[in-house]
């Protein structure tokens, strides 16, 4: 009697899962079956079940992006100051240092380019890239993008490349499972399995621009630049990070969707750099309330806090205190996707914003211009300053903007008018909402402000909650502070 492997395969989402179950067979005949002494009944025979139809095997999945996924080898040269003693031997010098690196690229053309990430290949000096088949090729950086931690390179001399097939990441569903290729640790190649956990991830804080697939597919360090790959074997994401207490992998990690990294690796080949769309706004999600204090109909839609003078937003009609819903008929749900929106049309395109103005539709059709290179950033607040006038808001000391407080706080030129924060009281209901000294009040519920009177005049007319919109360095938002 010999025992025979039988392979059931079950269609789960698209996976199949090959179970392998025991059972006697003699010869050819049929499978056999012994009467329990126990319970005096014939168990169940086992039999061979057809593959369902439609059924995928991870392991052909794996096969066919496993060319296309290559390893990265770099060196990068630093310059440190050297050991030496000034003046017993000579000035104090620099030594050259050499580092290596590793990491992961994902193989997009016949012709050698291939796309990984910047933090792989930035400030490398020589950049070697090895194919599944063990075959080395030396490459150089055709252009970087940090702002999205995507880079493109070129391999010298391409010969028998495999480029991969691009999939749909928008299309990519909860659950839905898939494959990390990389080089973790340096290896080698290797293959990972997990799902597809949360979508559109952003505001983490690791780039700019960020529009995450999150994933529990094992990913470690050197796997940075790899292939996610749906169970097509199509390229779905850049695998860029990981969020971990060790530096290890815990179970979440993140890859950059090819909705974004298509368009940034055809910019990037085109010119060497990537050219966004720019409206020239500040911006901020709309929550519950701040949508009660402006009665919004829901907490949905992004709210314009400032428009900035001769910019694209301000020459197309875009008004502080527009909520934006819609772009070009597509639903806007963050602020995260309103600036990658906003960002991935390109400088030049014509955009139609569907808006709530004073709790009415309206449209707005502007013209998108040209990202700076350096954008304004909101800054925390300055340093403390004597104290000032007092106001109706339990805990917040304000007073008008004096030349004092203006160098004190680091005030822009361009704010004229408002009250500043001079004290705030940490346990107060102001500091629980993100208020900080240095703040500039500009406005109370939509009116301006100019002294203390005023502010207290509007305050007193609240009940449920004060809307302030404030400037914060040069950046102007609204806050909610609860009565």
């Amino acid at each position: 009697m010999k025992l025979a492997s039988i392979g059931r395969r079950l269609s789960l989402s698209g996976l199949t899962l090959v179970l392998a179950a025991g059972c006697a067979r003699a010869g050819n005949h049929s499978p056999k079956t012994e009467v329990s002494p126990e319970t005096n009944q014939r168990p169940v025979a086992l039999v061979p079940q057809p593959a369902l139809p439609g059924a995928v095997a991870i392991a052909d999945v794996a096969e066919k992006a496993i060319p296309s996924v290559v390893n990265i080898s770099l060196t990068k040269v630093s310059r440190a100051p050297s050991m030496q003693f000034f003046p017993f031997f000579g000035p104090p010098g620099n030594e050259e240092r050499r580092e290596q690196g590793m990491g992961s690229g994902v193989i997009v053309s016949a012709d050698g380019y291939v796309v990984t990430n910047n933090h792989v290949v930035s400030d490398a000096t020589e950049i070697k890239v090895t194919t599944h088949d063990k075959r080395e090729f030396l490459a150089t950086v055709v252009g970087t993008d940090p702002k999205s931690d995507i880079a493109l390179i070129k391999i010298k001399d391409p010969s028998g490349l495999t480029p991969i097939v691009f999939g749909d990441s928008s299309s990519a569903r909860l659950g839905e499972v898939v494959l990390a290729i990389g080089n973790p640790f340096g290896v080698g190649q290797t293959v990972t399995m997990g799902i597809v956990s949360a979508k559109g991830r952003a505001d983490l804080g690791i780039v700019a621009y960020e529009d995450f697939i999150q994933t529990d597919a094992a990913i470690n360090p050197g796997n940075s630049g790899g292939a996610l790959i749906n169970m097509e074997g199509k390229l779905i994401g850049i695998n860029t990070a990981i969020l971990s207490r060790t530096g290890g992998y815990q179970g979440v990690g993140f890859a950059i969707p090819t909705s974004m990294v298509q368009p940034i690796m055809e910019s990037l080949k085109k010119s060497g750099k990537v050219v966004r769309g720019w409206l020239g706004v500040s911006i901020q999600d709309v929550d519950q309330e701040i949508a009660s204090a402006m009665k919004l109909p829901s907490a949905a839609g992004v709210l314009i806090s400032d428009v900035r003078a001769g910019t694209p937003a301000a020459k197309g009609g875009l008004r502080r205190g527009d909520v934006v819903l819609k772009v070009d008929g597509v639903a806007v749900t963050s602020t995260g996707q309103f600036r990658n929106m906003i960002a991935a049309s390109g400088a030049g395109k014509k955009v139609t914003l569907e808006v709530l103005r004073d709790g009415k539709p309206a449209a707005v059709a502007l013209e998108l211009g040209e990202m700076p290179e350096v954008e304004t950033a909101a800054l925390p607040g300055g340093p403390g300053a004597p104290q000032g006038g007092g106001s109706a808001l339990d805990g917040l000391t304000l007073q008008t903007i004096t030349p004092e407080a203006r160098r004190a706080f680091g005030i822009p030129d361009d704010v004229q008018k408002g009250l500043v924060i001079t004290r705030i009281d940490s346990k107060s209901r102001a500091a629980r909402a993100g208020l900080r000294p240095g703040d500039v009040v500009l406005e109370v519920n939509r009116a301006p402000v100019d002294s203390i009177q005023r502010f207290n005049e509007l305050y007193s007319k609240s009940r449920d909650g004060v809307l302030l919109l404030v400037n914060r360095r040069g950046n102007n938002q609204f806050v909610v502070v609860r009565r």
